[in-house]
């Protein structure tokens, strides 16, 4: 919001809400004279007051939120930087209601965009919610580092990070002073940085300039585990070479746990693994089935892929192409299909590809409700539900994943 919009927002009287739910992009939402209101950082159940401000027609965005009556599930956060730093979105929530909310969230999505009345079980995986991440953004501003502001791309600077891992929270205290250095590159904005808690890897995310390579030698001086080029991470029985522009799922507790239920007691004759990444699903699929296809189009994550079936001794049949074009080139289905599409969802061409072949059995990962609602509604016409898995990969954020199981009716 600019600074304009935020005066109009302090002018306007406050006015008390009562909180009806959480919804997805982690604010709660509340009813103010038959219009919708949208405020962050409060639970269902409390009354609040708050300023509104008018985004369209029947919703108003809620800001300055002063709780007077607070939930039984409200809590103290943990982080001093919870509210003004972005990151974050449920400290001030027990973990178990965040848990139960995420499971309301993603019932409530699948009825609102797709249509889908799931009343079956969802079964929910989750690990410990503190210093689970391996990959952060760090953003860089006049000597200061840190992450955005809520709601802006402000800078909020920090000296911790609760949910990032022991390593990254090293990384950070470091480069909190490297910043202040007159070696430092005033041009640099923000760096991806990536850690197996034995190696880190940094990633130029937004620079002004290109930043030179003695910019990785400077980093070597104070940051002793830095890697100058791939790391090895170990998950679900392999280990895996992951480069700088390569994906790799960033809850480092639950990255086992992703695959297993992914997999579960699958085997057979043939599979496809599309969107493969480096490998995660790929490799203990190709242990499972005879055949096994793994479809990636990011030429960083298909050398990786390529390098970690070949190190692993496992037989993949890799295709650097995009995973509807492979799904075109195919005239019979394989017994399995798992795609683990980016937060877009499936492109409409593979969703009519899908349907075209009609593989047995599908497994859908998602770190979208909304896409997913869309996707799964589209193969609901030949497809059924079996199990549905809600995965939190990110505790104190908004953020979950999805892992649909679909079997041909």
């Amino acid at each position: 919001m600019n600074q304009k919009s935020v005066k109009k927002a302090a002018e306007d009287a406050p006015a008390t809400v009562e909180i009806e739910k959480l919804v997805y992009g982690g604010e709660a939402l509340a009813r103010l004279e038959g219009q919708v209101v949208l405020v962050p950082f409060v639970l269902p159940g409390e009354a609040v007051s708050v300023r509104t401000q008018r985004v369209k027609t029947g919703l108003l965005r809620g800001f300055e939120p002063q709780v007077l009556r607070p939930s039984v599930e409200r809590v103290q956060p943990r982080c001093e930087y919870f509210g003004s730093c972005g990151g974050c979105h449920y400290q001030h929530a027990s973990y178990e209601f965040q848990l139960q909310q995420k499971r309301l969230i993603l019932r409530d999505t699948l009825q609102r965009v797709g249509g889908i009345a799931y009343d079956g079980d969802i079964a929910t995986i989750s690990g410990d919610p503190w210093f689970y991440r391996n990959r952060i953004q760090l953003h860089f501003s006049e000597g200061e580092a840190g992450f955005h502001m809520a709601g802006s791309h402000d800078l909020c600077a920090i000296d911790h990070c609760y949910i990032s891992s022991p390593v990254l929270l090293d990384v950070i205290a470091q480069l909190r002073l490297a910043v202040k250095r007159p070696e430092w590159p005033k041009f640099l904005r923000t760096l991806e940085i990536f850690s197996n808690e034995r190696e880190v890897q940094l990633n130029i995310v937004d620079s002004t300039r290109p930043v030179a390579a003695r910019f990785f030698d400077f980093c070597s001086t104070f940051m002793p585990l830095l890697a100058r080029g791939p790391i090895e991470y170990p998950a679900a029985g392999f280990t895996f070479r992951i480069s700088r522009s390569s994906f790799f799922q960033v809850n480092r507790f639950l990255v086992d746990a992703l695959v297993e239920e992914v997999l579960r007691d699958e085997e057979g004759a043939r599979a496809v693994d599309l969107y493969a990444g480096v490998g995660l699903f790929s490799l203990p699929l190709a242990r499972r089935f005879r055949e096994l296809d793994a479809v990636e189009r990011g030429a960083s994550a298909f050398r990786d892929l390529e390098a970690n079936a070949a190190s692993q001794n496992v037989t993949v049949r890799a295709s650097k192409t995009a995973a509807e074009d492979f799904l075109r080139s195919l005239s019979s289905a394989p017994d399995l299909l798992v795609a683990d599409p980016p937060r877009s969802g499936l492109d409409r061409e593979a969703t009519a590809e899908l349907l075209r072949i009609k593989p047995q059995r599908l497994k859908l990962v998602s770190c979208d409700p909304a896409t997913l609602a869309r996707d799964v509604k589209k193969l609901l016409a030949e497809y059924q539900i079996r199990r549905l898995t809600l995965l939190d990969l990110f505790p104190q954020t908004y953020h979950f994943e999805t892992v649909v199981h679909l079997e041909r009716k």
